[in-house]
């Protein structure tokens, strides 16, 4: 079998040096790791979602790779200096912002229809819905109301003067023409009704470079240039998105020429990329980017080993954090000590810090009640063993070796951790949106620069029946002080004092520890000699966003 596969790595590799001008370069076959759980563009937190969305829609605003706010959507980014932004007191008396957008006059949905307020309007009435399931639910409630000025112009009117006051980037439209009779039939269950799922391939749920012609769950999407479309016109005449969860799988892919590039978002690990450049270097790109990436290990915090936070340090320190970086990734990854990266600008040092010592994890162990040894594994005195599940993306090899490194570093302190690993789709849909996780979750979040990570860490974003599983706060964590503080760092127009707040709102999570941070991450992009245009943004934004610049050159 070895002989066979090396015979046929020799093969592939030739075949990967076809030269350009002999390529079908009308054509665009990307590799990525995971299938979407659902289309829909606010449900579901799911990268592998957003890099598909961005290539069929556009957000009003978002940032670029320079990591400034623009307007994509909208025609003008608001201001107060330009009259766009006008702070004004709400009915209750306390600072809101009244901020006015255009949309681009232009823009229609794939089957023809205009984008309009009415689009807006709906897409509100959705996300304010409390059992409508949309993820960031509490952007729409912040917006009390909207005036409508005509088919392309409104106010929103926000209850608060945010320092983001601007950024509308995750406000994500809706087609009131197809969407507006599922939702109105049974708002409770629009989640599972939805067009985006039920009627994926209907041109009118897009608005973008592209249209989604084809889908085959587990295995493939197929994309197609939107006539419909206003802006600069997409070279590539078909672009297919094929899912390969094997990261190891995916670099076969690429060699043979099955696809063409690899999402640098959701592709080969950090360590497969360094490798597959020393082999193959000269007959692909390789670029590597730094971001707003953060790998980490949720804990289920109501379960009762979890809730005790001497378990919670006693796992932290436990683990070599820095000879998994220097061994898997070559140094490229430094280890996280807070979910903020050190790229931005509210980064903090100044916080409770959990080197590598067995030593003191054994003692923490100890003194909350794990004293006795069977088997090598850990037992209370009613004789219960400290036993944990962990679930990562299966078929991620970079994910898969790291489990397993914690596994052996936590079973030589008496953890028993075992390792029950489900596909992406399974994981982020039911597992951590349903809080069905009973253990440990490790996955990345990707933010985008100072991101308020109110529906991570905030109380009422905890995904539970009461608001219908919306909801990013897997681990559950509740915290008053932590609460307070993502409602004023959102208000504070002074950067000075936002950074003391920043500050303490990471001395807060890093003393709690609801999660097990890991490390940055640094994403590689493999792309092939002839294709040019794509520019990584190194944030939750995708390179895809700008799709339309993404050319052939021989």
């Amino acid at each position: 079998m070895r002989i066979r596969l090396a015979a046929m790595a020799m093969a592939i590799s030739a075949l990967a040096t076809t030269p350009a001008d002999a390529r079908d370069t009308d054509e665009l076959v990307i590799g990525m790791t995971q299938f979407p759980s659902t289309f829909h563009p606010s449900i579901d937190a799911m990268m592998a979602k957003s890099y598909v969305l961005a290539m069929t829609r556009r957000p009003f605003t978002t940032y670029d790779p320079d990591w400034k706010l623009i307007c994509m959507l909208c025609t003008e980014l608001p201001s107060i200096e330009n009259g766009l932004a006008v702070p004004e007191k709400t009915p209750d008396g306390k600072q809101g912002i009244a901020v006015t957008y255009t949309i681009q006059p232009e823009a229609t949905w794939g089957d023809g229809v205009p984008v309009t307020t009415r689009d807006v309007q709906f897409t509100w009435e959705v996300g304010r819905h409390p059992r409508s399931g949309i993820e960031n639910m509490e952007l729409y409630r912040t917006i009390q109301k909207i005036d409508v000025r005509d088919d392309k112009t409104f106010t929103m009117h926000f209850d608060k003067l945010t320092f983001d006051y601007a950024g509308i980037n995750d406000f994500l439209l809706l087609p009131a023409h197809i969407e507006e009779t599922p939702f109105h039939a049974d708002p409770e269950n629009y989640r599972n009704r939805t067009a985006f799922d039920t009627d994926t391939t209907n041109d009118g749920l897009y608005f973008g470079p592209y249209v989604v012609a084809e889908v085959v769950p587990g295995s493939h999407i197929v994309l197609e240039p939107n006539p419909g479309w206003w802006g600069k016109t997409p070279e590539f005449k078909r672009i297919i998105v094929r899912v390969i969860e094997n990261t190891a799988a995916m670099e076969a892919n690429l060699l043979s020429g099955a696809i063409d590039m690899v999402a640098g978002e959701l592709g080969l690990s950090l360590d497969q990329a360094i490798a597959f450049e020393k082999r193959h270097g000269r007959q692909f790109q390789v670029i590597y980017k730094p971001g707003l990436i953060y790998e980490h290990v949720d804990m289920r915090l109501d379960n009762p080993i979890l809730a005790d936070i001497r378990v919670r340090k006693a796992l932290v320190h436990a683990i070599d954090r820095e000879s998994i970086n220097r061994q898997l990734f070559d140094g490229k990854q430094p280890v996280a000590l807070s979910f903020v990266n050190p790229l931005d600008w509210v980064h903090s040092t100044d916080i409770p810090t959990y080197a590598y010592d067995p030593k003191a994890a054994i003692r923490l162990l100890n003194d909350a009640g794990w004293r006795k040894t069977l088997g090598g594994v850990r037992h209370d005195d009613a004789g219960n063993p400290l036993t944990l599940d962990i679930i990562t993306t299966a078929g991620n090899r970079s994910r898969e070796l790291i489990e397993q490194a914690l596994q052996s570093q936590w079973k030589s302190v008496g953890i028993d951790v075992r390792i029950r690993n489900q596909p992406a789709r399974v994981m982020f849909s039911e597992s951590l949106s349903q809080r069905k996780f009973q253990g440990l979750a490790m996955y990345a979040w990707i933010s985008s620069p100072e991101n308020v990570p109110r529906t991570t860490q905030h109380s009422a974003f905890v995904p539970g029946e009461n608001n219908n599983f919306a909801g990013q706060n897997y681990p559950g964590y509740a915290i008053p002080e932590v609460d307070d503080l993502l409602e004023r760092i959102e208000v504070e127009l002074d950067r000075e004092k936002r950074r003391g707040m920043w500050q303490r709102l990471q001395h807060l999570y890093a003393e709690n520890l609801p999660v097990i941070p890991l490390y940055f991450r640094s994403d590689a992009f493999v792309l092939p000699l002839w294709l040019r245009g794509v520019e990584p943004t190194g944030h939750q934004y995708p390179t895809s966003l700008w799709v339309e610049n993404w050319h052939a050159e021989p």
